[in-house]
């Protein structure tokens, strides 16, 4: 492809993006899937050109605001997309105006003409960079206005630099599988595959890649020997320390990540059931189960959090897992697009639903069991607040100390206080949040599902 020809190509898939309700990168794999005469390198470079806006959004904007040079129309069209595209040439990569208005030559595949209001835009913006020192700190730091607040309380004067950390990508963590290699195997067949790969700091089954590689075709990979996993989200599974024998449930299975990394610590013996509303989920997990090599796992649907399951099984298992549905502020490095799209339940909507699935969640506890609350959430509303709530009304539950709960052969916790808080700043690393909580052993039976309905 031409390099007017990539232009082009990046204005469709961006002006997709935004009339698409599903996530960037789903958007991006269909695009590219019904166009299968764009090569790979073409293909990356158009990605890189949306990815680039999209992790520049709130920044590009507010020139374009500056310059007068957005359109007028509430619709979004490929107006838009070309102007952000146009901003992005001159303020991101440095490139002179006369430059990129010689992508628009009406060369086979090209863009249209530029309008008028465009060769305006580039001699505005011309000769400028993106950032700005009039730029608020939220326009700097990439936040989205309903997210600023809380953040700001989480992180106080550390705002500016915990997400700045935020701006640039997530480097591609592995989870080695222990039924089936080590750790020193897996970074020697990546090694023999060309690739850099280094032991994670924190877990003790990571192996970090700094560049990106399609690692699902490599003969390990489909061989079981990894799973792609964030450090971080590996933590969150190893402090449930799940043991051999123990009867383990992940309640918000989704994909299946961390109900592979509590079945491989069990080494096949006991059980982790895997729950989810979302069924097609994990009938797609089923293959990564078998790729690992895994047959203590099952897998349950759920109606909804108040399944009769629920009711059923409460008090049967020794780990609980919640890996709660949220606003996944943690992951804007992984998911620029999320900062600015909400495909989902919104903040407000979805702090009700966390306490109602830990609520039910916790019946499954058994008396001495460990229940694990998770998200990929930066802020207190989702995190330190709901466990507070939860125990306020739930006083058969109290909270495990970190520092007790954290397993010893991971070395020193890394965070202080009663609950495990990771951020890219600190841990290089997702953000992540988890509590553990313990049912006490001497308890007063009660109705739990009457106070619950």
């Amino acid at each position: 492809m031409t390099p007017a020809a990539r232009f082009q190509a990046a204005v469709e898939l961006l002006s997709e993006i935004e009339a698409t309700a599903r996530p960037a990168d789903a958007v991006t794999s269909f695009y590219f899937k019904n166009r299968r005469f764009i090569g790979s390198k073409d293909r990356q470079e158009v990605s890189s050109l949306v990815y680039s806006v999209i992790r520049h959004w709130a920044r590009l904007h507010w020139w374009l605001e500056r310059v007068d040079g957005l359109p007028k129309s509430a619709v979004k069209t490929d107006a838009d997309s070309r102007a952000l595209l146009l901003a992005e040439a001159l303020l991101i990569q440095g490139r002179r105006a006369d430059s990129v208005s010689g992508l628009f030559n009406s060369v086979k595949f090209g863009p249209a003409p530029l309008t008028d209001a465009e060769r305006k835009l580039l001699r505005d913006l011309d000769n400028h960079t993106v950032d700005h020192p009039q730029q608020p700190e939220r326009v700097r730091a990439e936040v989205p206005e309903w997210a600023e607040e809380p953040l700001r309380a989480t992180f106080g004067e550390r705002f500016v630099t915990e997400m700045s950390a935020m701006l640039g990508e997530a480097p591609l963590d592995l989870r080695v599988n222990p039924v089936k290699a080590t750790r020193e195997q897996v970074i020697q067949a990546l090694t023999d595959a060309g690739l850099k790969a280094a032991p994670t700091s924190l877990s003790p089954w990571g192996v970090r890649l700094r560049s990106r590689f399609p690692v699902a075709t490599l003969p390990a990979f489909k061989e079981g020997w990894f799973e792609i996993q964030d450090e971080g989200s590996q933590l969150v599974s190893l402090i449930a320390d799940a043991q051999p024998g123990m009867q383990v449930v992940d309640f918000c299975a989704g994909a299946g990540g961390k109900t592979l990394a509590m079945a491989a610590m069990m080494d096949n013996r006991g059980r982790v059931m895997a729950t989810d509303v979302l069924a097609n989920r994990l009938e797609r997990a089923k293959e990564r189960f078998r790729r690992a090599g895994l047959h203590n796992i099952e897998t349950r649907g759920l109606s909804s959090e108040r399944d009769p399951w629920v009711k059923r099984h409460k008090r049967k298992f020794d780990r609980v897992v919640v890996d709660a549905p949220c606003t996944g502020t943690g992951t804007w490095r992984r998911n620029p697009d999320s900062r600015w799209r909400t495909l989902g339940p919104g903040f407000e909507e979805i702090l009700p639903l966390q306490a109602n699935i830990l609520d039910s969640a916790a019946r499954l506890t058994r008396p001495g069991g460990r229940l694990v609350y998770a998200t990929c959430s930066l802020l207190p509303e989702e995190n330190e607040r709901q466990v507070e709530a939860f125990l306020a009304g739930h006083p058969d539950f109290e909270l495990l100390p970190m520092e007790k709960a954290w397993p010893e052969r991971l070395g020193p916790v890394p965070a202080s206080g009663d609950h495990l808080r990771l951020t890219p700043a600190r841990h290089d690393t997702d953000g992540f949040f988890a509590a553990v909580m313990v049912r006490k052993e001497e308890v007063v039976e009660a109705d739990e599902d009457a106070a619950a309905e």
